[in-house]
């Protein structure tokens, strides 16, 4: 039997086509919803297990205001994942961890990155159109991350004592005191005390020169320009290599 007056070959492969096309859309939206909700499912895990290791207030107060799913997708269509790593662990040692770290203190960078207290070719570039919910939602979603701990390879009495005690002598604080037991960080008078425990060994002897230098300068009442710049070359090597191990 010859095809329909009127109704070309050409006029079918065309339905057909379009046809075809639906359904792998339609596919592909499934594949995307289902990730999503895998993944929805995976971060409110990590969410769940944080709770349970600390108490809920300490939890409250690490995601800060933003939404920690909402967050997730604006850190991977804002290329924030492809440095900073999917789960806030980064794959380059100069390149900092954001696992764990407290959302309020990374909104505080990147107003900073923003306005210019705080200067870095990539990030000044990345925080520019950031508005003040996305920072939060973006923060929140890295706060919900479980950090690596250090394997205590940075292990040294010089470092340790610092670390521990500070020098009175030259007027430097213990580490301890602001950023908490093993450098978890902490809350205390309104200011963010970021997580240095277990963060990368690069980064952190990086930032110490950079705020021995100057170079960095936006600390509260600049107290980490005050603390580096009285401390020796082999200090920063040995404190970068203790509290990357914690």
């Amino acid at each position: 039997m010859g095809l329909s007056r009127g109704v070309s070959q050409q006029d079918i492969k065309a339905v057909l086509s379009t046809s075809m096309r639906h359904k792998q859309l339609s596919h592909k939206r499934w594949k995307r919803n289902a990730l999503l909700a895998i993944s929805t499912f995976a971060l409110l895990a990590s969410v769940k297990s944080m709770a349970a290791e600390e108490s809920r207030e300490m939890t409250a107060q690490r995601l800060g205001s933003g939404n920690p799913l909402i967050g997730k997708e604006k850190s991977d269509a804002g290329r924030c994942q492809e440095c900073h790593g999917e789960a806030g662990i980064s794959s380059d040692a100069k390149i900092p961890n954001h696992a764990g770290q407290y959302a309020g203190y990374l909104v505080k960078q990147l107003n900073n990155f923003q306005s210019g207290a705080r200067k870095h070719e990539v990030m000044t570039i990345m925080a520019e159109d950031l508005s003040a919910a996305d920072m939060a939602d973006i923060a929140a979603y890295f706060a919900s991350q479980k950090p690596i701990p250090g394997d205590g390879s940075g292990e040294n009495p010089l470092a340790k004592n610092l670390f521990v005690n500070g020098d009175q002598a030259r007027a430097i604080p213990a580490c301890i005191s602001c950023h908490g037991d093993g450098g978890k960080g902490r809350i205390a008078d309104n200011i963010t005390y970021p997580v240095i425990g277990g963060q990368r060994r690069v980064y952190l002897r990086t930032q110490l020169v950079n705020w021995k230098l100057g170079e960095r300068s936006n600390s509260p009442e600049g107290v980490m320009n005050k603390i580096a710049s009285v401390l020796s070359e082999d200090e920063i090597d040995a404190l970068a290599n203790y509290i990357s191990g914690l």
